[in-house]
């Protein structure tokens, strides 16, 4: 069992920065792979980033590559999501996700891959 508890979140102007937190209950870097997820209203759930149990492999949605960045660190059991140049269309309640994995460098997409969520903080960015 894992639990998982975000912050962070907030409101910034566009162009702005904002670093989401995800603390886990226990050790996450051997055999759980990571995933941050955001829903905006009225819409689906859609993956975000990515990161193997090793850290060595992380992965993007198309419209953050390049202005997020997810990181883990093993000693604080955390997993961070940097956001930089933040567009008003990045608006919505961002949640972390976990899940076992046998493979040190396998990441996974979907919201169905994962068993674990946070409670999901809110990132509002205005125009």
């Amino acid at each position: 069992q894992v639990q998982l508890v975000e912050s962070g979140g907030g409101l910034v102007q566009a162009g702005g920065s904002l670093r989401l937190s995800c603390a886990a209950s226990r050790r996450t870097d051997s055999h759980y792979a990571m995933g941050w997820f955001r829903q905006a209203p009225g819409k689906e759930r859609e993956f975000v980033a990515g990161a193997s149990w090793s850290g060595g492999t992380t992965t993007y949605a198309d419209s953050v590559k390049g202005r997020f960045t997810i990181s883990r660190d093993t000693r604080k059991n955390t997993v961070y999501l940097q956001m930089n140049s933040l567009k008003p269309e990045d608006t919505a309640a961002y949640y972390c996700a976990a899940r076992s994995s046998y493979y040190s460098d396998s990441y996974y997409l979907s919201s169905y891959d994962y068993k674990y969520w946070g409670q999901g903080t809110q990132v509002t960015v205005s125009s």
